[in-house]
């Protein structure tokens, strides 16, 4: 083959290639999907059996191996949500209009979040930025640790239920055997880890009784000052109906086992 034909070759063979990175560049996208609730690699792995696991350090690492990663990636997800209505903010902002698929992700968004649609997007897209943001991990794992029993209680082991959560449907999840007479609520059942840790983190990022959490996260952002478990720990008095005590041991929790949730 002469060279001038091989050259001819190769630079088509280029142009090809420029064509091919052109059109995925075009087709790809940065966005995060919202209408999807994200799930790890060991969403539906077993819980595992952490009362046959009698050493206090060994379960407390097996505890953290197994939840760590859940939490991380649903921290992430609110993470790429906040970015993506960031991305909006600066678009409105600069006199621009949002797009068709815009508007209806800022609705779902919205309702996910209980945020009122009749305000303009300006209004609803600060007003989610308060919601949509990370739980420190040592706070969310201190959290399950305390409302599971280190992952040894049945809400745990057979429902993913780290959270203490309650569901009101009946039939939705599991009878508390020390429900108080004329009480309806039940421990809520998930499918798995993943829509479990989900749930959580929207109950605490969009509930009336958790406002004071996120108006100390918020305040921590405006101050570019660290989101911690042990300030944010301060907005819980709600969770448990022992209120500070509650807020006080898990506080002590997250100091106790810092070390071991940073390894």
């Amino acid at each position: 083959m002469h060279k001038r034909e091989t050259s001819k070759i190769v630079l088509i063979a280029i142009a090809i290639m420029a064509v091919v990175v052109i059109i995925a560049w075009m087709t790809s996208t940065t966005e995060p999907d919202i209408l999807d609730v994200p799930e790890s690699e060991q969403a539906e792995k077993p819980v595992p059996n952490f009362k046959a696991i009698e050493d206090a350090t060994e379960k407390k690492e097996a505890f953290f191996a197994y939840l760590k990663p859940e939490v991380e990636k649903q921290n992430n997800y609110l993470l790429s949500l906040r970015h993506y209505l960031q991305t909006l903010q600066r678009r409105l902002n600069a006199g621009n209009h949002l797009t068709e698929e815009d508007n209806e992700r800022l609705i779902w968004l919205a309702e996910e979040y209980r945020v009122d649609e009749d305000i303009p997007a300006e209004r609803q897209i600060s007003d989610l930025l308060n919601k949509v943001d990370i739980l420190p991990l040592e706070l969310v794992l201190m959290q399950a640790a305390n409302e599971s029993a280190w992952g040894t209680s049945r809400f745990a082991q057979d429902g993913y239920n780290f959270y203490g959560l309650w569901c009101y449907q009946k039939g939705c999840g599991f009878v508390p055997s020390r429900r108080n007479s004329g009480a309806s609520h039940e421990v809520a059942k998930f499918p798995n880890l993943s829509i479990a840790t989900y749930t959580y983190m929207r109950n605490i990022n969009r509930h009336s009784a958790y406002r004071e959490l996120r108006h100390i996260r918020a305040s921590l952002r405006r101050a570019q000052l660290p989101v911690t478990g042990l300030a944010l720990a301060e907005g819980l008095m709600s969770y448990s109906e022992r209120g500070a005590a509650y807020v006080n041991e898990l506080q002590s929790m997250i100091r106790y086992n810092q070390e071991l949730i940073t390894e």
